[in-house]
C-alpha cells in the first residue's frame, strides 16, 4: 500500500522491476517489505529507509546504500559485496553469514546486529562502528580497531588475523577461541572480555595489555600450574 504523504510503501513483495519502477516514483522508505532472493545490483538505494524488511539471499552487489538506513531487517545471506554504504546505519538487524567483500564501509554503523558467519574481506572500513553485536565466526582479517571502544561485541570464533586492537578497550564481548594469527594488542584493556581459549604462545600478541588476576590465572594454568 503506497502511503503518499511520506513516499512509502509498505507490505509489499518486491523484486528488482517493481523497486526500480517506486525509485523512479522517489519512494525512498520500505516497511515490512520482502525482497527475499531478488535481484539488486548495482541499484541506487542511496538515502533509502527499509524498516522490518526482509532480503535473504538477495543480492546487492554493488549497489548505492550511502546513507541509508537499514532498522530490524533480515537479510540471512544476502551478497553485499562491492556495495557502496559509507555512512550506512544497521540497527538491530539479522546479518548472519551475509558477505561484504570489498564493500565500501567507512563511517557506517551496526548496532544490535547479528553477524554471525559475515565476511569482510578487503573493506574499506575508516570510521566503521559495532556496538552490542554478534560477529561469531566472522571475518574481519586486517580491520583496525586501534583506540576504540568496543561495546558488547562477540568474536568468538571469528577470524581476526592481522587486526589492530591497540589501545582499545574491551566493554564486555568475547574473544573466546579467535584466531588472533599477528593481531596487535598492545597496551589494550582486555578486562572487560572473555579471553578463554587464547594460548600462551599468543602472549606477545598482548605486551602491555592489561589483564585481570582471573584472566592472568587462566593463561598460567596453561603451563600446568595452580595459582594459589
Amino acid at each position: 500500500m503506497a502511503l503518499e504523504n511520506d513516499q512509502s510503501v509498505e507490505e509489499r513483495t518486491l523484486g528488482r522491476t517493481e523497486l526500480e519502477a517506486l525509485l523512479a516514483q522517489a519512494v525512498n522508505r520500505f516497511i515490512g517489505c520482502s525482497f527475499d532472493g531478488a535481484d539488486l545490483s548495482r541499484l541506487d538505494l542511496q538515502n533509502c529507509t527499509f524498516e522490518r524488511c526482509t532480503f535473504h539471499d538477495a543480492n546487492l552487489f554493488g549497489s548505492q546504500l550511502a546513507r541509508s538506513s537499514w532498522r530490524r531487517c533480515r537479510a540471512g545471506s544476502a551478497e553485499f559485496e562491492s556495495v557502496d554504504a559509507v555512512d550506512a546505519r544497521f540497527d538491530g538487524c539479522d546479518l548472519n553469514n551475509t558477505t561484504w567483500r570489498r564493500a565500501r564501509l567507512a563511517s557506517s554503523s551496526f548496532r544490535g546486529c547479528k553477524l554471525t558467519g559475515a565476511s569482510f574481506e578487503e573493506v574499506a572500513h575508516l570510521g566503521i562502528s559495532f556496538e552490542d553485536s554478534l560477529l561469531v565466526g566472522a571475518d574481519l582479517r586486517g580491520f583496525s580497531f586501534r583506540k576504540a571502544v568496543l561495546k558488547e561485541l562477540d568474536f568468538s570464533d571469528a577470524y581476526l588475523a592481522g587486526c589492530d586492537f591497540r589501545e582499545a578497550v574491551f566493554e564486555g564481548g568475547s574473544l573466546r577461541n579467535a584466531t588472533l594469527k599477528l593481531a596487535k594488542f598492545q597496551d589494550a584493556d582486555l578486562r572487560g572480555t572473555d579471553i578463554d581459549g587464547v594460548k600462551l604462545g599468543e602472549a606477545a600478541l598482548f605486551k602491555g595489555a592489561v589483564i585481570t588476576h582471573a584472566q592472568a590465572a587462566m593463561l598460567v594454568r596453561q603451563l600446568g600450574l595452580v595459582v594459589a
